[in-house]
């Protein structure tokens, strides 16, 4: 009889250890887990954060051009020639490409290897700049809690008295479109991302709203980053360098 309690109790620490050891391996399996994700948000983050980082310098970077040279640049020659192109833009589809990273002496890509996309009224391109005369052109809604679109730069006619933005930068985050530093064209793999398809093709009419992996949210999964040059801010840094007439 004592040898069989024994052997009971044997079984029964064996199974409590065997169950102790299960849980603790759950544990670390869900701990794994957890580290992972709040690693991929980090590096998210981070990149996020150097994409604007590099975004405000090019704004800089337009800004001073424009002093320099009394007109904003035309976009980049093409996806492997950061250099400004040499034809004039006249249309909205014609100023609308690639930063052009060479001419202002900036990094052209975002954080996940994509080229920015840069946008410009035509007019700014062209010295001397009337700003008697001249309108901004660009526009960049948001979305309201209720998926509502409302305008964060401009509105719905963009007049003199009522002016839109005259540049708007954008990078199309890491998921979807854009174009590589190698000149390779990223595809779509979502079907519902309005918004996002919405950028990618923009001249002239742009959305910026809060990220989302929602794909039957408002506007679809949105990752795309934009900065806008202030229609004040250029006439002020151009008109402090004397080059407005």
């Amino acid at each position: 009889m004592a040898a069989y309690k024994k052997l009971v109790t044997s079984r029964r620490r064996q199974r409590g250890a065997a169950l102790l050891l299960l849980l603790a391996m759950t544990s670390v399996g869900a701990a794994t887990l957890l580290v992972s994700a709040l690693n991929h948000d980090n590096r998210q983050l981070r990149r996020n954060q150097l994409t604007l980082a590099r975004m405000a310098q090019a704004r800089d970077a337009l800004l001073g051009f424009a002093a320099a040279n009394g007109r904003l640049p035309r976009p980049a020659t093409s996806a492997t020639d950061g250099n400004e192109a040499l034809a004039p833009c006249a249309t909205e589809q014609d100023c609308t490409g690639f930063l052009p990273w060479v001419t202002l002496g900036v990094d052209g890509a975002d954080a996940w290897g994509k080229l920015l996309r840069y946008s410009v009224t035509p007019g700014y391109t062209q010295a001397p700049v009337l700003r008697i005369s001249q309108v901004a052109t660009k526009t960049v809604q948001d979305r309201a809690s209720d998926g509502a679109l409302l305008y964060r730069a401009g509105q719905s006619s963009c007049e003199l008295g009522a002016p839109c933005a005259p540049v708007v930068l954008l990078s199309l985050g890491r998921s979807n479109f854009g174009v590589s530093v190698l000149g390779v064209a990223q595809p779509n793999s979502d079907a519902g991302n309005i918004d996002e398809q919405q950028n990618a093709s923009a001249s002239v009419h742009f959305i910026s709203r809060a990220a989302s992996t929602d794909a039957n949210g408002p506007g679809g999964a949105f990752d795309d980053l934009l900065l806008t040059v202030s229609l004040t801010t250029l006439y002020q840094q151009m008109a402090a360098a004397h080059r407005l007439p």
